[in-house]
């Protein structure tokens, strides 16, 4: 814990004045509380981690940076574990003797860095000053692991407030587990995760996080770290940018309503089911179109589109995506990494049909024969693009229905920025919205919303029964006039045959 000075002699590092030593590394628990897994709507099966640098460990009492250009630092309260003895291969029932002390941390997040680590949070977590821990350390040997209290206060407000009784996982079993993967050392230190109530905090904001036996009275003492602006910014040119969308502000502030963003859409019956698809999948989208048009809705076609392979059907409910025109600092900020392309080419559902915005740019291409691939695995039903399809020949023969402006060879930062999913879009002049029903077959696409989509269908099919009748008189020699449309005399002889098959 001391650096060498100039001079030879050494200073202790204030960073680590809390704990026995600078530890050899920090290892993190995704999530772990009954009450985290609720908020976020996702729980997760078994114990996952990622590691945090030892130059993130921060002392009680400093101050951390909200980077320049960013806005959703978060702070997460956590019960740290510092190790005592070394840990290989230990089964559950002596994994807590391997705990030395137990304290305070904070384990600090930018959810601006987020969606390029993919899990991995080494920028997001890793920042200087992102692990407050202390100030005081607790003797492991003194307290039950399972009766253990995390408190957090942001500006004097209890913002969490949670015990170890409502951890998914033991604090035992994340150190045995651990121990099966790699030999947790003396210094080490686990981060256990942290409970709901996590939130975003801005610079001048203090937080304050407390570790504490309630049965015994020992306590970490309150770790304290004031947040402070940054004014360093980023360079665009050596990796990729803060970006941030909804589901990042969501969960680093902990809600959509903390974030200031309206209601979800309420749950309700899925838009689709088995028995309006089958009625679609026989019904072609110029029968659809026509039902659509006695509505009073013209607009409801993606024009300009056609399907790389005729013969195919397109079925499905709409995932969005929006490409704004290439902007050379926005596409280093947006275009690279984990963007928003591939972030919805890998979260597309069974059914869904990915829908492109491209402002009918066909100048490069707006997916390629890798995405088609990964679509087409995870049970897209389809993708329409008003833009350029790059792999043209190996995207068909995936065997997914695809509308587009027609190929191109040209990636797709050629033409484009990567911007935003799930969201409304226009489509070949079309408005598109999640959730909407999409049909495609030889004669183009068109949208039907969901509430309107099975009067629609049923409407469409039965105009496609009787113009079929009609097609079978005409065949038989009488004239369109009268027939089509049908007057009085033929809708009375029509009606009666329907009734006939009714009966």
């Amino acid at each position: 814990m001391s650096d060498q000075t100039a001079t030879g002699t050494t200073t202790p590092d204030p960073r680590f004045t809390a704990l026995p030593s600078r530890p050899g590394k920090i290892i993190a628990i995704h999530q772990a509380y009954e009450s985290r897994a609720a908020q976020r709507g996702r729980r997760p099966d078994a114990l996952s981690y990622f590691l945090k640098p030892s130059s993130s460990v921060a002392a009680s009492g400093g101050t951390v940076e909200r980077p320049h250009g960013t806005e959703l630092l978060a702070f997460e309260g956590e019960i740290a574990l510092v190790i005592g003895t070394a840990a290989r291969h230990v089964p559950l029932e002596e994994a807590w003797s391997h705990v030395g002390w137990v304290t305070a941390g904070n384990d600090l997040g930018l959810y601006d860095l987020r969606a390029n680590d993919r899990g991995s949070n080494v920028r997001s977590k890793g920042g200087e000053g992102f692990t407050p821990l202390g100030p005081t350390l607790i003797d492991a040997r003194t307290v039950d692991p399972t009766a253990l209290r995390v408190r957090a206060w942001v500006n004097g407000s209890l913002a969490q407030d949670d015990t170890t009784a409502g951890l998914m996982f033991p604090l035992a079993q994340m150190v045995a587990d651990l121990s099966q993967h790699l030999t947790l050392e003396p210094g080490d230190v686990i981060l256990s995760g942290t409970p709901a109530g996590s939130s975003v905090i801005v610079p001048g904001d203090v937080v304050e996080v407390e570790v504490d036996s309630p049965a015994t009275g020992a306590s970490s003492g309150r770790l304290t770290t004031t947040v402070t602006q940054g004014t360093t910014p980023f360079d665009p040119t050596l990796g990729s940018m803060p970006a941030i969308d909804d589901l990042q502000r969501t969960e680093a502030w902990g809600s959509r309503e903390a974030a200031g963003l309206p209601p979800a859409a309420p749950a309700g019956p899925a838009p689709l089911d088995d028995e309006l698809r089958a009625i679609l999948e026989q019904t072609p989208v110029a029968a659809l179109s026509a039902q659509m048009r006695r509505k009073g809705l013209e607009n409801v076609t993606i024009d300009g589109v056609r399907p790389l392979v005729t013969g195919r059907r397109m079925v499905g409910v709409a995932r969005t995506l929006r490409f704004i025109p290439r902007r050379e600092d926005l596409f280093a900020s947006h275009g690279g990494g984990y963007n928003a392309q591939k972030r919805l080419f890998d979260t597309v559902r069974d059914g869904d049909v990915i829908v492109i915005e491209a402002r009918g740019e066909s100048g490069s291409g707006t997916l390629g024969d890798i995405l088609a691939i990964r679509a087409h695995s995870r049970g897209a039903q389809g993708v329409v693009t008003d833009g350029g399809v790059r792999d043209a020949a190996a995207v068909a023969a995936t065997g997914l229905p695809v509308y587009t402006a027609g190929p191109h060879p040209a990636v797709l930062g050629r033409k484009h920025v990567p911007w935003e999913i799930d969201t409304t879009i226009a489509c070949g002049g079309a408005a598109v919205q999640p959730g909407d029903i999409l049909v495609g077959d030889d004669d183009g696409v068109i949208v039907l919303p969901p509430t309107m989509a099975r009067e629609i269908a049923e409407a469409a099919l039965a105009q496609e029964a009787e113009d079929a009748w009609i097609a079978d008189r005409v065949k038989e020699g009488n004239p369109v006039d009268g027939l089509f449309p049908m007057n009085a005399e033929w809708r009375a002889r029509y009606d009666a045959t329907r009734e006939d098959q009714d009966s």
